[in-house]
């Protein structure tokens, strides 16, 4: 904690949460208590009652996130963090209008108008009162987006989890034990989701589902729940350890376990969370142009089960991410969850308390901290929070509640091999009233008291279902608006409709396979969908080309490699392919199967796919097209000179600037205050001896006066009323007495040149301090990598940097309506 003596909040990498408080006078002090960001790498927890002032102080810590350009994930049980959208920079009653409670006006005997005209006047002076007004409201808003998303429903943005249950990053599969946790939370929430209890060693439930999670992750394979479902009834092994399958879990009982999937699936409800954007952790922090974004994921409105079970995935999710991460000591992002009771309790183990105990060890070293709340203490372990660095305690509901908490703070305070004074903490946790809290940060000396400064967003409680919409319904229309662009690094060819649907009654009437030459190629792409209800299966013949470009370029540095598909419809009229028509897709030759599926139709084969040469000619052709289309756009940032990776977004690129920028302001900021810190702590010793010889010269002067006019009135009264005539002992006594006068003048004179030398040295140490400032925010001035034009650079690869992988005919399978209609049965 930085403490500046100019009272400027507005600082790089400080959070400005209130003023200290003096728990003794009850008031609070005009000192500012200014949160250094890096300190939440460490994580925070945060405990307080309710009317305690928590949820005021964890609003106004994500909002200085906001406007330091940090994201945060924030998970919201209750339907709190919802007000974070609710910014008004205007201070306007109309503003306040819509989200006033109707309520609270008629208790006050007030119109809804009347009643948020007074909100918006009562807020206005609120933020006066703390230095704060409309311009920090409008900076907030325009410092990161803020949306709110609504899993399983569509009040708020909906998030998919169809593919959330995609194999995990390279990272993390070759990593058993890392896996291995991945696997047991992902088992855990889905059969907490099923009602099934999931025990990793006792639930053979449990164990099927991980066994076939870990066996297609390992092979890099992506599942979905619709995919799980056939895998329950025929998993890809025959043994689970030692044991045959069918002795372990027999086919009756795993058809019951696919059942219940499927029904929960296929009911109406569970239709919202296959909707809406994917779980992705990077888009939830970050927009496609980089800004930062809090997303606030609201589950209010959910049940206990699909709580735990979307808490545990998204937890997975942002484990996984972390693990993709660099390694840093600036702040990247926040997760923050509100209310976490039920989630890391000190006894049981819910799916999400392993996934949450796993980023509190490790996501400090890839710049994530994790900030965790709740009103009872004994919501949570605090041998899992040993390690987090700063706790910010508010007033406590018991007596037992104050015990708990001294007894983690003393385990933290061992953990980080710190004092810890037992006694003193006890007796400011007593003395916490509201809004006012102890903050006990490992990073600092000592703890500090302090009073939460006033929230810029309007905190009117929680939102309903049909509030958020209101909030999210503008933002839809915008984004659905927007026709989506792909993403960069995609093959830059054309990307054009199959030939029309042949039925099934055009088709062959038997189910063989058409004959071909041994020297024709021929795969099959696997299936990857469900037969919809009275579908049949068609394979259509198209040709498949792999390949791998090869892009290089001297000044970006850039040495990579490419693999690009192209799946080409195949024409009787023509021997030529059209490849430049030719639809992109992401298969590999690895992905292909020499098998097929049984009871299948056939679409016949054009002559010129039955003829080997044919394949020779395509894949010159194909290295053409590659040749001609394939490019690899790269982002160039022209103040940094730094140049994007190859297939990486242009979020992803402007995201690890500004980290980068991140990290050395970080340390820009650390080395002034090196530079200044002697400088000022100098200064500051300089007055303080200067305070010292003002006070002595001070009191010096005032005793030397006192004794001059005692003298003097002495020697004056001595002379008119002791004695007649004035004798000489008399005379020199009033010249003692004048001489003492001219002394006292003398030292009041020493006392204004110390006052004075306290002036100059307080001058020269405000004229420090403002050189800091003046310096501090040059820093902040520098270009703004999230707000910079870049440039983009096409780079063009050589035709002998083009291999060719695989040439072949693939059957690609559809699933073949009543009414003719094919649906592929591959993507």
């Amino acid at each position: 904690m930085f403490s500046p003596t100019i009272q400027d909040y507005e600082k790089l990498g400080l959070f400005y949460l209130g003023r200290s408080f003096d728990a003794v006078t009850r008031k609070a002090g005009d000192d500012l208590i200014m949160y250094d960001s890096r300190d939440l790498v460490t994580h925070a927890v945060c405990v307080g009652m309710t009317g305690s002032g928590k949820t005021g102080l964890c609003l106004s810590l994500l909002e200085e996130a906001a406007i330091d350009n940090v994201p945060a994930i924030a998970i919201d049980p209750k339907g709190d963090l919802s007000n974070l959208l609710l910014t008004f920079p205007q201070l306007r009653g109309e503003d306040f209008l819509p989200w006033v409670d109707d309520g609270e006006a008629r208790k006050e005997g007030l119109s809804t108008e009347d009643f948020a005209a007074k909100q918006a006047s009562f807020w206005k002076n609120g933020l006066a009162e703390w230095g704060q007004d409309g311009a920090r409201i409008q900076r907030l808003k325009e410092c990161a987006e803020f949306r709110i998303y609504t899993p399983g429903s569509q009040a708020g943005l909906p998030i998919s989890i169809l593919k959330s249950f995609a194999a995990p990053p390279p990272a993390i599969r070759e990593d058993n034990e890392a896996l291995n946790e991945q696997v047991t939370t992902a088992a855990n929430s889905i059969l907490g989701l099923l009602g099934v209890e999931g025990d990793p060693l006792q639930s053979r439930e449990h164990i099927l589902i991980a066994n076939i999670l870990n066996s297609a992750w390992k092979d890099g394979t992506d599942i979905d729940l619709g995919a799980l479902i056939p895998m329950i009834q025929n998993p890809p092994f025959g043994r689970v350890g030692v044991i045959e399958l069918e002795s372990f879990f027999p086919a009756k009982d795993r058809f019951t376990l696919a059942m219940k999937l499927n029904n929960l699936m296929a009911s109406p409800g569970f239709s919202s969370w296959l909707e809406g954007d994917a779980l992705d952790i990077g888009a939830l922090l970050n927009a496609p142009n980089g800004k930062p974004r809090i997303s606030i994921i609201s589950i209010a409105h959910l049940g206990e089960s699909e709580r735990m079970f979307f808490v545990s995935l998204l937890l997975n999710q942002v484990l996984a991410w972390v693990r993709t991460q660099s390694g840093t000591s600036s702040l990247r992002a926040l997760l923050y969850m509100d209310e976490i009771y039920g989630y890391f309790p000190p006894v049981a183990t819910p799916p999400s308390k392993r996934p949450l105990l796993t980023l509190l060890k490790q996501a400090r070293a890839y710049g994530l901290g994790i900030v965790l709340a709740t009103q009872n203490p004994a919501d949570l372990d605090y041998k899992g929070l040993s390690n987090t660095g700063t706790w910010f305690l508010g007033r406590l509901q018991a007596e037992r509640d104050k015990m708990r908490v001294l007894e983690g703070l003393e385990g933290a305070a061992t953990a980080q091999s710190a004092a810890f004074d037992r006694q003193g903490m006890d007796k400011i946790l007593s003395g916490l009233g509201k809004r006012t809290f102890l903050m006990h940060n490992v990073h600092e000396d000592q703890p500090v008291v302090f009073q939460v400064r006033w929230a810029l967003s309007y905190l009117r409680g929680p939102l309903t279902r049909q509030q958020i919409k209101q909030l999210m319904d503008p933002l839809k229309a915008a984004e659905n608006a927007i026709a989506p662009t792909p993403r960069r690094g995609d093959p830059s060819v054309a990307v054009t409709k199959i030939a029309k649907p042949i039925s099934p009654a055009s088709t062959s009437n038997d189910n063989q396979r058409p004959l071909l030459p041994p020297e024709v190629p021929q795969f099959f792409i696997p299936l990857r969908t469900q037969s919809p209800e009275g579908a049949s299966l068609v394979y259509r013949p198209m040709v498949l080309g792999c390949g791998e470009v090869y892009f290089a370029e001297a000044k970006s540095g850039i040495s990579s490699k490419v693999p690009v598909s192209l799946l080409a419809a195949l024409s009787e009229d023509a021997l030529a392919l059209e490849w430049n028509k030719a639809k992109s897709v992401e298969l590999s030759p690895e992905d292909l199967e020499k098998d097929h599926a049984a009871a299948a139709h056939y679409e016949p084969i054009p002559g010129p796919a039955s003829k080997a040469k044919s394949y020779l000619a395509w894949t010159k052709a194909f290295v053409d097209v590659l040749y001609r289309t394939q490019t690899l756009e790269l982002f160039k940032s022209p103040s940094l000179g730094e140049w994007s990776q190859a297939n990486e977004s242009e979020r992803e690129f402007r995201v690890r600037l500004q980290q980068a920028a991140k990290e050395a302001r970080d340390n820009e900021l650390e080395a002034l205050r090196a530079k200044y810190a002697p400088k000022l702590a100098a200064i500051d010793e300089k007055i303080r001896k200067a305070e010292q010889t003002a006070d002595r010269e001070a009191s010096q002067a005032r005793n030397s006066t006192l004794s001059s006019m005692v003298n003097v009135g002495a020697t004056v009264l001595g002379a008119f009323l002791g004695r007649k005539t004035i004798s000489t002992t008399t005379v020199n006594k009033a010249g003692t007495a004048l001489r003492n006068v001219g002394q006292s003048m003398k030292e009041s004179e020493d006392v204004n040149r110390a006052q004075q030398n306290v002036a100059a040295y307080r001058q020269q140490a405000f004229d420090l301090e403002t050189e800091f400032r003046t310096e501090s925010r040059n820093l902040e001035k520098r270009i703004n990598p999230l707000t910079e034009p870049l440039e983009t650079v096409a780079i063009k690869p050589k035709k002998t940097n083009i291999t060719p992988k695989l040439v072949a005919l693939v059957w690609t399978p559809h699933w073949a309506n009543s009414d003719g209609g094919l649906t592929a049965a591959w993507e």
